[in-house]
């Protein structure tokens, strides 16, 4: 190893930039991570873990230590320290994402298969909204199935609305857009409900050391809000750009030779975007977001005084952080 060491609990690129943070989300959300085994992910951590502590084998590279936090980073919570299920990890979302969402936007033509479609969508956010969560606000298991049904119920009545008023109101076009406006609908009502405990009873803040100081009801807001437009704007691209690329390829004699193909077509170009948007989205706000202690003051008295008993009364920080969930 070279004389220059890592910190492994900092992002090797600066995350008050937008360009750090998309850097370190294509880095961290790399969807090769998918298929690496879960032993060897276990052992990634454990270099880690020795790597802090000085210990890691000798003739170990700094390539080899980077690659480890990878692994660590693209598989474990950040909070719980818990190895995540592979379907909910950020590292997923382009090939589980493209292979949906294609989906959704090839079979948008009856409503059998609009409700099918969004249905196994929801799911699959369900999966990803749990996964990638603030795990320091526990859900139960109550919470959990509303959630779903919520945001699966909310999503299948867009759906069929906007797909029965723009097949008499519109052109055919605009009924391929139908599984876009489901799916803001959805992620509108998925997320803020999958982490209601969050908006209910606060979520912890630290100071920039991440010593814990206070809860927060408006930060717990700040977060889910900033969640909820990233995922909008991850899938906006592909649903939105990919109607009228598709409903002009269809019109060729070609493509109506390969009509088995088209779901296939559909689903790698909705890749393609997805494996730009994703660290896109997620870099869009940072991910240890901040909240002014004047706010706190303001709009949680409650809160503020929490953290003046934690301050003792001095070196009460301007700031206070905290993990917005992804």
């Amino acid at each position: 190893m070279t004389s220059e060491r890592l910190d492994l609990d900092k992002p090797l690129w600066d995350q008050s930039t937008f360009a750090g943070r998309w850097k370190h989300f294509a880095w961290v959300t790399d969807f090769r991570t998918c298929i690496v085994p879960e032993e060897q992910i276990i052992i990634a951590k454990k270099l880690c873990e020795d790597y802090r502590l000085g210990n890691e084998p000798a003739g170990t590279t700094k390539e080899e230590i980077i690659y480890a936090k990878k692994l660590y980073e693209s598989a474990y919570h950040p909070d719980t320290g818990d190895i995540q299920n592979v379907f909910g990890r950020m590292s997923f979302q382009v090939p589980g994402g493209m292979a949906v969402t294609g989906a959704m936007l090839q079979f948008y033509k009856t409503t059998t298969a609009v409700v099918f479609w969004q249905w196994v969508n929801q799911s699959f956010n369900a999966l990803v909204n749990y996964t990638n969560r603030n795990a320091n606000s526990p859900v139960t298991t109550r919470q959990l199935g509303m959630a779903y049904m919520s945001a699966t119920a909310a999503a299948m009545i867009t759906a069929i609305g906007c797909k029965s008023f723009w097949e008499k109101r519109a052109n055919p076009l605009m009924a391929r857009y139908v599984p876009f406006a489901a799916v803001a609908a959805a992620n509108c009502a998925n997320i803020p409900l999958m982490r209601q405990n969050e908006i209910l009873h606060g979520i912890e803040v630290t100071d920039e050391n991440g010593r814990k100081l206070s809860k927060s009801k408006i930060a717990a807001a700040k977060g889910i809000s900033q969640v909820v437009i990233s995922r909008i704007i991850m899938c906006a691209p592909g649903m939105l750009i990919l109607p009228p690329i598709m409903e002009r390829l269809e019109k060729y004699a070609w493509m109506q030779k390969i009509k088995l193909l088209h779901a296939p077509i559909q689903v790698m170009m909705v890749g393609c975007f997805l494996t730009f948007m994703v660290p896109t989205a997620c870099a869009l706000f940072p991910q240890n977001c901040s909240i002014a202690v004047s706010t706190l003051q303001r709009w949680e008295p409650e809160s503020y005084e929490l953290l003046l008993k934690n301050c003792e009364g001095k070196d009460i920080p301007k700031y206070l952080y905290f993990n917005k969930g992804l």
